[in-house]
């Protein structure tokens, strides 16, 4: 697209990729790929309601077609909606519906019969069109129905899929609208009930749980066979299954203990991307992500605020003219590489003072991960020349792989909903330096590498006791102050998800515009969706989480504005309520409705219909239904609409996503099984413990047969009508 501040955005062209052309590329589809024209007759959606009947007549048969309504149209019009009427052919015969009025989900309920003679084989076209008064009908897309086979069945009824018009003749300029650099992974999960899924996750848990202490053979072969381009999603998956089990911790103990246990040099400690770094980035981000937020974002925004020229290499200085009122004059070097320091000491410094007074607001099993990492890191380093190790090993997670990376991209930390321009982002790029040195303990190989961030180094020194002194007091959480930390956030029942929204509820009356919206600060836990007037204050709770019947997108013309969601639920005396609740961003929207839909999926009364719109005056806005507590006009999404590290756990899709690893390196647990035991035969699990001993290895062969059974003959096992599947898009 091409933004326009004032009038329409343009369209520049679309590249199309099947989930066929996906699904071809079992690492995912990574290239350039043309942009195509955008082609009015291509771009259509949503469904329509039909029931065709072929009826016995005097002299011939009759074939009679039913246009009931339809649902999720495209928008053609400027007001977010369109003009629908049906214009149905057969053999020469074109018949019309009346036209519903600033609807995507009209209702019609017209019939219309034509005479079918025999033998004929012409299709019956189902055309659905947006009224334009002035300018040409737009197309909505259409259904062909297959006479014959109709002939047969004698009736049918049932939701139609709109397809595009591929009839006429498309100019082929590939190329000439340039091209788009993408990288597209489509995963499609079958995910079993979770029962299938127990043995897995007691194996994996009973593993953990024993530590060092046990044979220890399970977390370290995972390990060992994955490779490294997917260590990054395997330590992600295993790390939400522990977190879920609430093993995290010990999880990631283990992991410490089994990296330092082959570390002999300080310096290496951690730098490599080994399944404790990944898994601990992972961990971070799920659990830190808040109090990333907290101490991260007053600077970040203070940076994009201020838009100021940094510079410290002397190589990259553009010298520009500097004064007012015509007295110009050029900028010396000297100058902007002294403001620039100035700048960038100004931002270190506030950044260093809210780390160092956030060690009470740092999640409690963040403090106390970090406390094992410290204290296993100095058992195995425990000399006088080690001071600094316990130290480096925090800091190498804290500030190299969770705050500096953070720094440098806040939009994939979701700290700013758009990316950096040129100069800030090169603010950001030497911000996040300093902040590396600091981590690095300002060692002499730190500031060999760039000698221009030397002006620096008195904040970068100041820094270092600063950081040393903070990491003291975060790791010094006792077992006893953990446990009560856990508790109390087990009676608080910590957030699932929570953030600002614009809350509008309407009284009977129907919505006004989007200006009606007040700003609250919500939370949901997994007892209910509750609001502050800030983030501080008390909060009231407006659902209670047994109470939500569906959560859904709205309509953009309902409110005049984007981005908002419906709530669904029934209040206390069991009358069924709407809470209308506006996000910033459509990821933001898309976050909460998975969130919403997760956390209730398993409640009674859940809606299997709803209606987009909003009831104004007599009538709902999307399909016009006169009666209020009538059945909605679209089908309600039961799936989450996102996965991300920010989303509540599905534990159930974890366990499922580790289960396809092993499988695929089954082969490779076979040949270790095969060493361990004496060389039994591949495929053949031990059964009889006096032969073989019956170790952890050979439980989780026969657990993985066990899974591939129930996939195989359950249900589930073919592709489901609502499939879980997970897109990844980058561009």
């Amino acid at each position: 697209m091409d933004e326009d501040a004032l009038s329409r955005d343009d369209v520049i062209g679309k590249v199309c990729l099947t989930r066929d052309t996906i699904a071809s590329h079992p690492k995912g589809f990574s290239g350039w790929a043309h942009l195509t024209e955008v082609d009015p007759d291509e771009e259509v959606q949503g469904e329509i309601h039909l029931r065709l009947e072929v009826w016995p007549g005097a002299r011939a048969c009759r074939l009679r077609c039913s246009v009931l309504e339809a649902r999720d149209l495209a928008p053609k019009d400027r007001n977010g909606t369109s003009d629908p009427f049906v214009r149905v052919r057969y053999k020469g015969r074109t018949r019309e519906t009346s036209i519903v009025k600033k609807s995507c989900y009209p209702r019609w309920n017209e019939t219309f019969e034509f005479e079918l003679q025999e033998g004929a084989m012409e299709a019956l076209c189902v055309e659905a069109w947006d009224w334009d008064l002035v300018s040409r009908n737009d197309f909505l897309g259409k259904v062909v129905i297959d006479v014959q086979r109709l002939r047969v069945v004698q009736q049918e009824e049932g939701w139609f899929r709109l397809q595009p018009d591929q009839s006429k003749s498309r100019r082929h300029d590939e190329g000439n609208l340039g091209s788009l650099q993408l990288e597209v992974r489509l995963r499609d999960e079958t995910v079993l009930p979770s029962s299938y899924y127990q043995p897995l996750v007691h194996l994996l848990c009973h593993e953990v749980k024993l530590g060092m202490q046990g044979p220890g053979q399970l977390i370290p072969l995972i390990e060992e066979t994955t490779s490294t381009e997917c260590r990054q999603d395997v330590a992600t998956n295993l790390l939400k299954l522990f977190l879920g089990q609430g093993l995290a911790k010990d999880f990631l103990d283990l992991l410490f203990q089994l990296e330092l246990s082959r570390t002999s040099e300080t310096n290496t400690l951690f730098r490599s991307n080994s399944l404790a770094s990944k898994s601990m980035e992972s961990f971070l981000k799920v659990a830190g992500m808040q109090y990333l937020h907290g101490v991260l974002g007053p600077i970040i925004n203070k940076v994009f605020e201020e838009k100021k020229y940094v510079e410290l290499d002397p190589s990259k200085v553009e010298v520009k003219d500097v004064g007012c009122s015509g007295l110009h004059r050029p900028q010396t070097e000297a100058e902007v590489l002294e403001q620039s320091a100035q700048t960038l000491r100004a931002h270190l410094g506030a950044l260093l003072s809210a780390l160092s007074r956030s060690v009470r607001a740092c999640p409690a099993v963040v403090r106390a991960t970090f406390r094992q990492l410290f204290r296993r890191v100095r058992e195995r380093f425990p000399g006088a020349q080690h001071e600094n190790v316990p130290f480096i090993a925090v800091t190498s997670f804290l500030c190299l792989r969770f705050f500096s990376p953070a720094i440098m991209s806040p939009k994939l930390f979701h700290l700013r909903e758009r990316h950096a321009d040129a100069r800030t982002s090169r603010t950001l790029l030497l911000l996040a330096k300093a902040v590396q040195n600091v981590g690095n303990m300002d060692t002499p190989a730190s500031r060999a590498k760039e000698a221009w961030m030397e002006p620096l180094q008195p904040t970068v020194r100041q820094g270092v006791a600063q950081l040393k002194d903070f990491i003291t007091k975060l790791v010094d959480i006792e077992e006893k102050d953990e446990l009560d930390l856990q508790r109390t956030l087990s009676l608080q029942a910590p957030p699932v998800k929570e953030g600002p929204l614009f809350i509008h509820r309407t009284k009977g009356k129907g919505p006004l515009m989007s200006s009606s919206f007040k700003k609250l600060y919500f939370s949901l836990t997994t007892e209910a969706l509750s609001f502050a007037k800030t983030p501080s204050s008390k909060k009231s709770a407006l659902i209670k989480l047994a109470n939500i019947r569906a959560a859904e997108k709205v309509e953009e013309k309902s409110f005049g504005g984007s981005h908002v969601m419906q709530v669904i639920y029934t209040d206390d005396a069991g009358r069924p309520q709407t809470a209308y609740l506006q996000c910033k961003c459509v990821n933001e929207l898309n976050q909460w409705l998975s969130a919403l839909r997760k956390v209730s999926i398993n409640n009674t009364g859940l809606l299997g219909s709803y209606h987009p719109g909003v009831f104004r005056g007599d009538k709902w806005s999307c399909c016009h239904q006169k009666e209020k507590t009538g059945q909605g006009c679209d089908k309600t999404r039961s799936r989450v609409t996102l996965q991300e590290w920010n989303d509540p756990l599905d534990h159930d899709l974890e366990a499922q996503l580790i289960y396809r690893h092993l499988l695929g390196v089954e082969a490779m647990l076979w040949e270790r099984h095969r060493e361990l035991s004496g060389g039994a035969e591949a495929g053949t699990v031990p059964t009889s413990p006096g032969k073989v001993p019956e170790d952890s290895l050979a439980r989780l062969l026969r657990v993985l047969q066990d899974l591939r059974e129930a996939h195989s003959s359950s249900p589930a096992g073919s592709p489901p009508s609502e499939p879980n599947c997970l897109l990844e898009l980058q561009t």
